[in-house]
């Protein structure tokens, strides 16, 4: 039986899930958002077999997170470079340590987000696009955008007032 595929769908996350929602994925770019760069490193550090490897390479090569570059000639070697998108992927990687270590890390953090020059803790949160003043994602939602479907208003439409009507 095929999978059925995301790419055409509207709702953002079900798109990014497309690209990036096999788990094997996710653990590969953070290997590459954390220096890795080449199939032998990719391999030692996740122990993934090297046909899943090379698939999971060339799927996010395809989805446009990591970009192929030769380093050797003889033989052709590639490395695999984080791009402009799969650097952007570095804040869904941080909010999963962040999320990870509050609700299945009972013996403690293994892992910390600190900011790079002062080594400080640090957590993700949501700034105003105008003022940058931060605002707790306990205030934020989500709303329709500008070019959302009929479907998708109604979609979000009904969710809102099941939410309503429970909260009610």
């Amino acid at each position: 039986m095929q999978r059925k595929t995301l790419l055409h769908e509207e709702c953002p996350i079900a798109r990014s899930l497309e690209r990036v929602g096999e788990w094997w994925s996710i653990l590969i770019m953070r290997d590459a958002l954390h220096g890795l760069r080449r199939f032998e490193e990719f391999s030692r550090s996740l122990e993934i077999a090297p046909n899943m490897l090379t698939r999971r390479l060339n799927s996010l090569v395809e989805a446009g997170l990591l970009e192929r570059q030769a380093y050797s000639q003889r033989p052709l070697r590639y490395q695999y470079v984080p791009t402009a998108r799969g650097e952007d992927f570095r804040v869904v990687l941080m909010a999963f340590v962040a999320w990870g270590n509050r609700h299945y890390a009972p013996e403690g953090e293994s892992v910390q987000i600190v900011e790079r020059a002062s080594g400080r803790p640090v957590r993700p949160m949501m700034a105003d696009l105008v003022d940058g003043r931060p605002v707790p994602l306990e205030e934020c939602t989500v709303q329709v955008g500008p070019v959302a479907s009929e479907g998708m208003r109604q979609r979000l439409g009904a969710m809102q007032a099941m939410a309503a009507k429970r909260e009610a």
